[in-house]
């Protein structure tokens, strides 16, 4: 079987990818593990920037998300000391610094826009194979093989372009591509909580000795969390009671939105910062997770690969399909995404290591970094424009 396109994760990355190109008149195959609408129970929040944003309302997408949260304003601190800084969406004319949706309504919004594609008769398709797991990627100088499990059954795909969005779940060792990983040593426990007070779409950052913290507004009244942390520190918490954890919960964050009241089903996991080097090899481009992970304390993950999957697709747009997956095109896409994602690990993992500790003398340096921060209007608008547009914003 072969096809100018084959896209190997039908995540929300892979399929934005998938549906740029549709609306540009190319074809594609996505290749999906799970079946269809198995991400729909999923409530993991993500944290959308104001690019990601008008990319979903191109796609259509925007509008069909049932449930969004914007965030008006970030409120960053360190405990233990009167260093903050505040960033306001009506301080720079936007009507809000982000989004936070839940994965599974994104998923079901993107799920809409397909079926009502798949109702038209148009140009060109996009066609989905689910209970699809990619066993083996073999790119070569003419083409890529991706060889499949679908229904029991084995099978082999060979396309001009395979692009991996599937979070790196079929990546194994392809030559000349170097994962390069750097661990942390902590995880994260995510969850949804309730406060006494209103959120009035804040979204917290708070820097701890143990790690950062946040609160992403997340509802009516609710907040996502994002309790991050030494391992020995975080995994205990997930056996606590309901009661004692919310306890502990606001010990750690302090009194900023009162107590806190509920607390929703806790999951932990590691982090890591991790990427490969390059993210290409004949015929085959590798995006989103699976091109690399950064740790979550500046919420840029996801947007870092949608923007992976937009400039993918507006380069395939520009190229003629025979010149697909060649050297030029590789080359091409690379130099355009470098900057941007070097840029998002380095500052992720430049936080991480400047808050994330105890050591003497460098509280009060962040204190006074984070005020002083705070005084320097065309400084905050930088980081603003970089973290709502990327590296290019």
């Amino acid at each position: 079987m072969t096809s100018p396109i084959v896209i190997a994760g039908g995540g929300p990355v892979g399929m934005c990818l998938a549906l740029r190109l549709f609306q540009s008149g190319r074809d594609c195959v996505v290749l999906e593990a799970k079946a269809q609408g198995a991400y729909y129970q999923d409530h993991r929040a993500l944290a959308l920037s104001q690019a990601s944003k008008l990319m979903l309302e191109n796609l259509d997408v925007w509008s069909r998300i049932p449930a969004v949260t914007p965030i008006n304003s970030i409120h960053v601190s360190q405990k233990g000391s009167f260093g903050r800084s505040v960033l306001r969406a009506s301080d720079y004319d936007m009507a809000a610094l982000g989004y936070v949706l839940s994965y599974g309504h994104l998923m079901q919004a993107i799920d809409q826009v397909l079926s009502e594609y798949a109702d038209k008769s148009q140009a060109a398709k996009i066609t989905i194979h689910y209970d699809t797991e990619v066993q083996q990627i073999i790119p070569n100088n003419r083409n890529t093989e991706l060889h499949i499990q679908q229904g029991g059954q084995a099978q082999t795909l060979t396309t001009a372009l395979a692009v991996l969005a599937d979070g790196g779940r079929s990546l194994k060792d392809i030559p000349g591509i170097e994962r390069i990983n750097k661990e942390y040593g902590h995880h994260a426990l995510v969850c949804k909580v309730a406060a006494e007070l209103a959120h009035d779409g804040i979204a917290y950052e708070r820097f701890t000795p143990m790690g950062p913290v946040a609160l992403l507004p997340n509802g009516e009244r609710e907040f996502s969390l994002v309790w991050t942390g030494e391992t020995a520190g975080i995994e205990p918490l997930l056996e606590l009671s309901d009661d004692v954890f919310l306890a502990q919960l606001h010990q750690h964050f302090g009194d900023r939105v009162g107590r806190f009241t509920q607390v929703q089903k806790r999951i932990c996991f590691p982090l890591k910062l991790s990427y490969l080097s390059p993210v290409t090899a004949p015929h085959l481009v590798v995006i989103g997770n699976a091109a690399q992970t950064m740790h979550p304390v500046a919420g840029q993950g996801f947007n870092v690969g949608l923007r992976d999957a937009w400039e993918l697709a507006e380069l395939i747009m520009q190229t003629d399909e025979v010149n697909l997956g060649a050297a030029s095109f590789l080359q091409t896409y690379q130099a355009s995404r470098q900057q941007d994602t070097q840029r998002g690990l380095k500052f992720t993992d430049f936080l991480v290591r400047f808050f994330s500790n105890d050591i003497a003398g460098l509280g009060g340096i962040r204190s006074l970094g984070l005020g002083l921060f705070d005084a320097l209007t065309p400084a905050k608008a930088h980081l603003i424009r970089k973290m709502s547009f990327g590296s290019k914003g």
